[in-house]
């Protein structure tokens, strides 16, 4: 019997213990206009740091963008580099092809069959080249871009932090 009156007893004044700490919140009042400031600062500077999170994700991705387009404008250079020398090449013997069968021969129009298909490929990889430097400015316009937003969210930050620190000094003072 012991055990159990010590029991109910307990528990009796676990329930009593509840009740007051309710009835002491329900009679708190509402926040005051410096904790509701706090809680904007928090929620200003939670915001702040996505953005910022964000942001410098974006920038990243327009950093693997440069690089990428980098490597393909050089390799689109090289291809071009390349298929001039078989213009060069292609002309070289075509002369030397009119020279020793003549101009209508079957080996000089392989020759300029040859030639015209080297200047087609030359032609594309130039405008491969100038589609590569377009991309290659708009993702670094992106770039930069994201990297002044970048800065701009940091100065958000700080001044959000600034705000939260005389907030709390404020309604330490009240």
């Amino acid at each position: 019997m012991g055990a159990s009156k010590w029991i109910v007893r307990s528990v009796a004044g676990f329930l009593l213990c509840g009740g007051l700490a309710l009835g002491t919140q329900a009679q708190t009042p509402d926040p005051t206009p410096a904790q509701q400031d706090i809680h904007k600062d928090k929620q200003d500077i939670r915001q702040d740091k996505r953005d910022l999170a964000k942001d410098r994700a974006d920038r990243n991705a327009d950093q693997r963008d440069i690089n990428k387009d980098q490597r393909d404008l050089n390799k689109d250079r090289a291809d071009r580099n390349a298929d001039q020398r078989d213009i060069n090449r292609d002309k070289r013997q075509l002369a030397r092809d009119d020279q020793k069968y003549g101009v209508n021969s079957a080996q000089a129009s392989a020759e300029r069959k040859d030639l015209r298909t080297d200047r087609a490929d030359r032609n594309q990889d130039q405008r491969d080249i100038n589609k590569d430097k377009r991309d290659l400015n708009k993702d670094r316009a992106d770039r930069n871009k994201d990297q002044r937003d970048i800065n701009k969210d940091k100065r958000d930050l700080h001044k959000d932090r600034k705000d939260l620190r005389q907030d709390r000094k404020a309604a330490a003072k009240h």
